[in-house]
């Protein structure tokens, strides 16, 4: 009976796992809003509004990512800072290695579909972002 728990228990937790598909790292372009951050203690910290969003280009396994201000006329400011990462596999899953003058760091894809990602850190902490939808003002 308890060997039939075991599998029960493996057979639901493969089962509810994703794998993000290599194939879908295209989404990643683009611009990004956060929209939560839940940290290690299960507090979660959700965006409504944000100042500014994530700019993501990635060609093949490398990319940048920078962050940006949306104006009312559609134009962004645009931050000098810019984050260099490359994506590898480890251990069937797709990670963001991020490496600058400064530090290094890593962040494992947890989701990724057209509209929505989510990513966990080396501090168990998880971002989730949605696409960007610039404002749109008609006079």
């Amino acid at each position: 009976m308890l060997r039939c728990g075991y599998i029960l228990i493996l057979f639901f937790l493969v089962g509810c796992s994703s794998k993000v598909s290599k194939k879908n790292l295209e989404f990643l372009n683009g611009y990004w809003e956060i929209t939560a951050v839940e940290f290690s203690n299960g507090q979660k910290k959700t965006y409504n509004v944000n100042p500014s969003v994530d700019y993501i280009k990635l060609d093949k396994l490398k990319g940048f990512k920078k962050k940006v201000q949306p104006k009312f006329d559609g134009s962004y400011v645009i931050s000098n800072d810019t984050e260099f990462f490359t994506i590898f596999e480890k251990d069937g899953s797709l990670i963001i290695s991020f490496e600058n003058d400064l530090s290094s760091w890593e962040e494992q894809i947890i989701t990724l579909e057209e509209d929505f990602f989510s990513i966990v850190n080396q501090d168990n902490i998880t971002y989730s972002y949605k696409r960007y939808e610039p404002i749109n003002i008609q006079n």
